[in-house]
């Protein structure tokens, strides 16, 4: 019988990555929000404000076309430390900040580090991890992510009481204590055996995978057959296939880097960062005055999020990755289509856009706490659907030679549409108004058309499994799960499989 204890204690230190990321997220927003914060830095115009916000994205971007590279020569393991090291630094930085630009780059700083973290943390889980809990385990480093952005939040709130500097350097300095927790616990975490193997480490890769799966006992004949199955695909890639970027864009591996990239760019424009990062200027819209009103709030938004990925965490392995997707992307259409009206009311009704008319007749009291349910209940439908499935899918669909290549590709698309999304959304916000959610809802409707057409199912297959997977047909709407396949079928494809990427 598996015991899962070791690989949930694997999972979960290395989610500390993931915290390290929300948190990094998280701070700035109620920080932009804080009197001492403008004083200190002289009120920083919208634009600036997207450049302070924005340049951890720039940093994170770069990290994470880094992050690859390093990863297959040093092993996911070490670029997790060296990511744990540099976000200690980045954040020394931000906590001594003088002026804008100290803490631009402090920020860039801990970009470098959160890109390095956010493609390898995820990588790292999902080879660590068995094909039947590999959604859950992936699942939190978004969790982890949900309780960084929370913990900031709170932290925001509490020390918006703070009079002086000390009101904003505290939450800056405090990210230090996580990544100092990462540095050293990593020391105790095992290589990922699949990058064991492929360094010819088979010794080694043999006690990982004991230790993971059989309590230490690696003679056990489920550790050998998967030792078996890994080391021969291992082999075989290296001998017919080429461990380039290039081969991304290659078939049969284009399908899967255009699902990949297309994943983490999607998650972006779902507009969850716009919320995330700015949903302090909404609750400023909707009525909000004070500061601690508003950071109250804001800690809220960071507690439904860390509540809705809980669902995930417990069932994305029974009900699969579309069915996940696909509900989520419906639920936040209509509720962007509400917070648009509600905000449209409510802007009407308080004179602040005299162009519109009241659509919904309600007070301006209960348009606006209506208005801020309505952010809430998106980020809700977020965290379940797009927040673990945007890391998860990317994670588990590339062959091992390209995992760590593509990986960096696919999470540098995340962060240069992040940086798309925080730049602008201030902006935006500022002109549009409700008029950026009607977008956004606009946006999510193309994404649904996306899901249902080409995201296959993957639950359940091991990383081997994929190769097969992505052998059937374009269009997901009309394959099978694997489990499904018929022999004769699932014989066809494994044919075809080593076939093509032998020629």
């Amino acid at each position: 019988m598996r015991h899962a204890t070791p690989e949930y204690i694997v999972s979960s230190i290395t989610a500390l990555g993931g915290l390290l990321f929300g948190y990094d997220i998280g701070i700035m927003s109620s920080i932009l929000q804080m009197g001492q914060f403008n004083e200190y830095f002289d009120s920083p115009s919208p634009l600036a404000t997207g450049i302070i916000v924005s340049s951890l994205t720039i940093g994170c971007f770069l990290g994470a076309l880094v992050s690859g590279p390093v990863a297959d020569r040093y092993s996911r393991k070490t670029t997790i430390v060296l990511g744990a090291l540099v976000c200690t630094i980045g954040s020394a930085i931000q906590f001594g900040s003088i002026n804008r630009e100290m803490l631009i780059a402090g920020r860039f700083v801990n970009g470098l580090a959160i890109g390095f973290l956010s493609s390898v943390v995820p990588m790292y889980q999902s080879e660590t991890s068995p094909p039947s809990d590999r959604g859950r385990m992936v699942s939190l480093q978004q969790w982890a992510i949900t309780w960084g952005i929370f913990i900031a939040f709170g932290i925001d709130y509490g020390c918006s009481f703070i009079s002086g500097p000390k009101q904003f350097r505290l939450p800056l300095g405090l990210q230090i204590v996580p990544s100092i927790i990462l540095l050293f616990t990593m020391s105790f975490m095992p290589y990922s055996p699949r990058w064991l193997i492929a360094h010819d480490h088979i010794a080694d890769a043999r006690q990982v995978l004991g230790r993971l799966r059989a309590q230490g006992h690696a003679s056990v004949p489920e550790v050998a057959e998967e030792l078996r199955l890994i080391h021969q695909t291992i082999v075989y890639e290296r001998e017919t296939k080429k461990s380039t970027y290039v081969e991304l864009l290659r078939f049969p591996n284009r399908r899967r880097t255009f699902i990949g990239c297309g994943m983490q760019f999607m998650q972006q424009f779902t507009g969850i960062n716009t919320l995330m990062l700015y949903a302090p200027t909404i609750f400023r819209y909707m009525g909000m005055g004070s500061v601690q009103s508003i950071a109250l709030c804001q800690a809220i938004n960071g507690l439904v999020n860390v509540s809705a990925t809980v669902p995930a965490i417990l069932w994305i392995d029974k009900w699969g990755r579309r069915p996940t997707l696909l509900i989520g992307t419906v639920l936040i259409i209509v509720f962007y289509l509400v917070l648009a009206l509600l905000m449209r009311s409510y802007m009407a009704l308080t004179g602040e856009d005299e162009g519109d008319v009241v659509i919904i007749n309600m007070s301006a009291r209960s348009l606006g706490l209506a208005s801020i349910c309505m952010v809430y209940l998106v980020v809700a439908s977020f965290a379940f659907s797009w927040g673990p499935c945007g890391w998860l899918i990317p994670s588990e669909i590339f062959p091992t030679h390209l995992r760590a290549k593509a990986n960096s590709v696919t999470t540098g698309t995340n962060w240069i549409s992040n940086f798309v999304v925080t730049l602008t959304s201030p902006l935006l916000l500022d002109v549009g108004h409700w008029r950026l959610f009607i977008a956004l809802s606009a946006i999510m409707g193309a994404n649904l058309v996306v899901i249902y057409l080409f995201l296959p199912e993957t639950k359940n297959l091991t990383l081997e499994e994929m190769d097969i997977l992505f052998m059937d047909s374009a269009w997901a709407f009309r394959s099978s799960p694997l489990s499904f396949l018929s022999p004769k079928k699932l014989r066809r494809l494994s044919a075809a499989s080593a076939l093509t990427t032998a020629t």
